[in-house]
């Protein structure tokens, strides 16, 4: 399979290559690095994207910023930065994609744990992860030529815990590698609409 992964210079990123790359040809995508570069706060570099790297059978987004921070302090600007970064770029990623997948293709958004379990300062994140999972569900019943799409919702990595710990406490680390396999699954699989949560 041809599998386009947007955000493998990541620490999610990463993980999926490791999981994906051993079976599939893999082009790597991200803003600062990778076979093609990207922006996915912008429609126009994400349709440069996907002209550059021609037919798809899979789509991977594992990109996207949100903001953390006190509700009360927290401007309309900041608030927006993870609506338009986060959620409306794996959105766009979608909308733009579809012409350049193969029929029976699938896109494999990332979501995460504060979707369901908020905690302090996240509530953008909550708000986004939420919104990414509705759009899934929602979407998989509209793609035509029997096109996938799901979500995958990881806890904290165990990988990330030395930048995002502090904001999980109590919280049970995972390990990439089984965050990586459960995007394999995703995308090798057959289902849609589907959330699979690393969590649980």
């Amino acid at each position: 399979m041809r599998i386009l992964l947007v955000g493998a210079s990541g620490i999610v990123g990463q993980a999926v290559a490791g999981a994906l790359a051993p079976h599939h040809e893999l082009i790597r995508a991200g803003r600062h690095s990778g076979d093609v570069r990207v922006d996915l706060t912008d429609m126009a570099s994400i349709e440069r994207m996907y002209a550059q790297v021609g037919q798809l059978d899979a789509v991977v987004t594992a990109a996207g910023s949100v903001h953390f921070g006190e509700l009360v302090n927290t401007t309309p600007a900041q608030f927006m930065s993870g609506l338009q970064d986060k959620l409306m770029g794996q959105v766009n990623a979608v909308i733009a994609g579809i012409a350049h997948l193969r029929d029976g293709g699938s896109f494999t958004l990332t979501s995460g744990i504060l979707a369901e379990e908020p905690i302090k300062q996240g509530t953008n994140a909550t708000t986004v992860n939420a919104a990414i999972e509705g759009f899934v569900r929602a979407a998989s019943t509209e793609l035509p030529r029997g096109l996938r799409i799901n979500a995958v919702s990881a806890t904290v990595l165990t990988e990330a815990l030395d930048a995002y710990g502090p904001y999980f406490p109590g919280f049970e680390a995972v390990d990439g590698a089984r965050v990586g396999q459960v995007y394999r699954r995703s995308v090798e699989g057959v289902l849609t609409g589907r959330v699979y949560k690393i969590w649980e």
